[in-house]
């Protein structure tokens, strides 16, 4: 089997340019040193209670095991050509799906044309009758979304960024995005005086932004909340996190309340209406009179105020339909048909099941492929064909021919590798990339980088912190080696950490 494509190292010519002064830093940094590192690491993040919830791991009290997600010292690095590709890739996506959603709940231009399947659409789970004919501030649906990129080598030595997923209900991990930086500034300030690595610490602050920039109409001084499903929940650190960094409040479902038109949540001051709410709760939950009745997460009557346009959603309700798997594969035809642009960015080449002559390849060729529901996250419900047995495979099968529409397949890609520590020294580890995307009618914003994820398991490509899977920090590079850096770049980075550990 071909090698798969290493992040940092060339075959033919040697240590890429974006790492070669990264490189000889690390060279020259004894091994006792760096664990040391990795220790104090650890101990911070456990101090600062940067963890997430296992549902189904269970301790001996039967409650939700609390991890930590291992943090690799070893940045991944890319060049600034690179970034700014993948950029303009990830703004016409998102741009793209955003008038998709739109025209679903509108017009359905695109399923009329024939191009995505009626049926796909209007009987898919998540699509919400609810939201028909409704219209959003600025026409936009998906404010914060999180584009899954691998990239996998090509037979001449060089790599392909690809579209994994699109996640643009309720996208989780930036809060690791700018935890790994400020861990990176402070375990090796010298490393961003010896590159121009552009900062991420402004993210709470765009996010804030965009979400004032879609209020309610008529109202100035918009009141924006975040709303979690509480503590237990697997993110609650980065909803928490996120509020506090955006200096706004973090509410649960009983602190809100309806009251002629509006929603308001209950203050030591007496109640004060909430004009956005950036929902960390599927729609499932968000109203008990409309959608799960046993729901206690959300606001009774909270849809009516939404369709009445007296409170913004991000993201809205609806956007599932655009992040289900069984979609993803006709995102290249919704660019060229609302945008009349070719795909800067392509898919994955995908199976679709419900697709009689797919289900047959896929039942043919179950070992060679990654075989998915179009629902799943974190990495469950999912076969891996080369890692899996025959008697998994045999089992999974049966359960595909029982709902083939709950599946699509992909071939397995050879992720990308980046060097990484582990127990027995420096070895390479398959990654991905999360970047984040920020939608507003006044345009879409990325901060550069995104959440790096590895699989830690040698051979793994299951990354998700769930499965056992890591984290690093992700650097794009301001120029193209990263020998001389600006002083403004490296007080700006100083003064953003500064800010960040005030608050």
């Amino acid at each position: 089997m071909k090698s798969p494509f290493d992040e940092m190292l060339n075959p033919a010519i040697g240590v890429r340019e974006q790492y070669r002064t990264y490189q000889g830093w690390l060279e020259r940094q004894p091994r006792e040193l760096m664990s040391a590192r990795r220790d104090e690491a650890e101990m911070i993040f456990r101090r600062v209670g940067i963890t997430f919830a296992v549902y189904g791991a269970k301790d001996e009290d039967g409650a939700g095991t609390e991890r930590l997600i291992p943090f690799d010292l070893i940045p991944r690095v890319i060049p600034k050509a690179e970034w700014v590709e993948m950029e303009a890739g990830l703004r016409q996506r998102v741009t793209a799906l955003n008038r998709f959603i739109h025209d679903v709940y509108h017009g359905q231009e695109i399923l009329k044309a024939g191009i995505v399947p009626a049926e796909q659409v209007l009987k898919n789970a998540q699509f919400r009758a609810e939201m028909m004919g409704v219209d959003v501030p600025g026409q936009v649906y998906s404010h914060i979304s999180g584009i899954d990129i691998v990239r996998a080598g090509n037979p001449d030595g060089s790599g392909t960024y690809y579209v994994l997923e699109d996640n643009l209900r309720v996208p989780s991990g930036v809060s690791y995005m700018l935890e790994n930086r400020k861990m990176m500034m402070r375990l090796f300030p010298e490393l961003f005086s010896i590159h121009r690595v552009a900062p991420v610490a402004h993210y709470p602050d765009l996010l804030l932004e965009t979400l004032r920039a879609v209020a309610p109409a008529g109202v100035n001084e918009p009141t924006v909340v975040v709303l979690t499903p509480g503590m237990y929940n697997s993110a609650y650190f980065e909803h928490a996190f996120l509020a506090q960094q955006m200096g706004v409040e973090l509410v649960e479902g009983q602190d809100l309340f309806v009251r002629d038109g509006f929603v308001f949540m209950r203050t030591t001051q007496g109640p004060k209406r909430v004009d956005v709410i950036y929902r960390r709760v599927d729609d499932d939950f968000l109203d008990p009179e409309v959608f799960r009745k046993d729901s206690t997460l959300g606001c009774a009557g909270l849809l009516d105020v939404y369709r009445a346009g007296n409170i913004t959603l991000s993201n809205a309700v609806g956007t599932g339909i655009a992040d289900d798997k069984s979609i993803y594969p006709y995102v290249p035809k919704m660019i060229e048909f609302y945008l009349g642009e070719e795909p800067i960015l392509h898919n994955v080449p995908t199976y679709v099941c419900r697709k009689a002559d797919d289900l047959k390849y896929v039942l043919d060729h179950m070992g060679e492929l990654v075989i998915k529901e179009v629902h799943g996250a974190g990495g469950y419900g999912m076969l891996v064909g080369p890692a899996a047995t025959q008697a998994e495979i045999e089992e999974f099968r049966a359960v595909l021919k029982a709902n083939p529409t709950n599946y699509i397949a992909q071939p397995t890609l050879s992720l990308s590798t980046c060097p990484t520590f582990v127990e027995s020294g420096i070895a390479p580890r398959h990654i991905d990339l999360r970047p984040y995307v920020l939608s507003s009618g006044k345009g879409v914003q990325t901060v550069p980088g995104g959440l790096t994820r590895v699989a830690l398991k040698e051979g793994s490509l299951v990354v998700n912190s769930s499965q056992g899977g890591g984290t690093k920090d992700t650097w794009v590079l301001e120029d193209g080696d990263g020998e001389t850096p600006a002083a403004s770049q490296s007080q700006s980075q100083t003064q953003s950490q500064s800010q960040s550990e005030r608050a």
